[in-house]
């Protein structure tokens, strides 16, 4: 019986390692035995392209070791056919990373979404987990749907958008555990200028220049819908409440919290939450930063993390 379950598990191993190379697109950068760091994108549906393109290849000459990958169905990653899109797969995928990288422990970056799939595999695998880093990461998807609401309707406001504002008006009228008023609250996170710093470092925006000019942007902007539909109808992804985890995570993994004073997906409730949550010594409002507080700050982005890495 012994020698079945030892086969079995090289055989689960090996179709895990071939299956990672055929579905999952990935990219490395430094030298394998520095301390690793594995960035977990968001989304669900987005990709690892801005991260990859403006922050991996400065934190490798810092002395990491970063791995970043497309989740499955994400960017330049396949979508197979037996794709389940639930929180055990997407928990398995990032343990095929491990091994594929034959990495034993890791620091995980969760930007967005990515902080909600760090915290689900470091629950189950905290012995793999130097330490799980949010950024920008919603750790309550209700009230982040209240604060681009909010948000975005002062924006509109102030700009004189009165055709939005009527939008908005309807989009309060829906059911908001609906899938349908989620993309929405998206959308107009995005229009009204939620995810846009107001006055980024000099860097910062050269760097978003630069990823313009890239032959990858399309793909980069391309959201896919598969694993956002899956993730939803399967787990209801919109509707996590995650703060309770998180406080509990805390006793076996360490977990900091870097958030831009920019972001428009977070209001006072839920950054002061997730403060409680994380403590204080261990969570940081990035000045003049939004949701992407690797591009608009990197600077101070490398020098927080770096400190959380010491």
């Amino acid at each position: 019986m012994k020698n079945i379950r030892i086969t079995l598990l090289l055989t689960f191993l090996l179709i895990t390692q071939s299956a990672f190379a055929q579905v999952l697109y990935s990219n490395t950068f430094g030298e394998k035995d520095n301390p690793a760091i594995i960035f977990l994108h968001g989304g669900p549906g987005y990709n690892s392209f801005t991260f990859e393109a403006s922050t991996g290849q400065r934190l490798a000459d810092e002395g990491y070791y970063v791995v970043v990958f497309d989740q499955r169905g994400c960017g330049r990653s396949e979508n197979p056919d037996d794709s389940q899109y639930d929180f055990a797969e997407a928990v398995a995928d990032v343990d095929a990373v491990y091994e594929q990288f034959k990495i034993k422990k890791a620091t995980l970056i969760g930007h967005s979404w990515g902080g909600a799939l760090g915290l689900l595999y470091a629950e189950i695998h905290p012995e793999k987990v130097d330490r799980l880093v949010l950024v920008g990461a919603p750790m309550d998807y209700p009230q982040t749907f209240k604060a681009i609401l909010k948000h975005a309707r002062a924006a509109y406001i102030e700009s004189n958008k009165e055709g939005q504002l009527k939008y908005l008006d309807m989009l309060e009228g829906m059911d908001s555990e609906s899938l349908q008023y989620a993309n929405y609250c998206f959308i107009h996170a995005m229009a009204s200028g939620l995810y846009t710093a107001k006055n980024p470092a000099p860097n910062g925006k050269e760097i978003a220049e630069a990823m313009k000019e890239s032959e990858d942007v399309k793909q980069a902007m391309n959201m896919t819908q598969a694993p956002v539909k899956g993730l939803y109808d399967n787990e209801r992804y919109t509707t996590l409440v995650l703060y309770d985890r998180l406080t509990a995570l805390k006793t076996n993994v360490p977990v900091f919290g870097m958030y831009g004073s920019d972001d428009g997906l977070f209001d006072e409730v839920q950054l002061d939450a997730i403060k409680k949550a994380v403590g204080t010594d261990r969570f940081s409002i990035v000045k003049d930063a939004s949701h992407s507080v690797f591009i608009d700050q990197q600077d101070k982005f490398i020098a927080l993390l770096k400190g959380y890495m010491e």
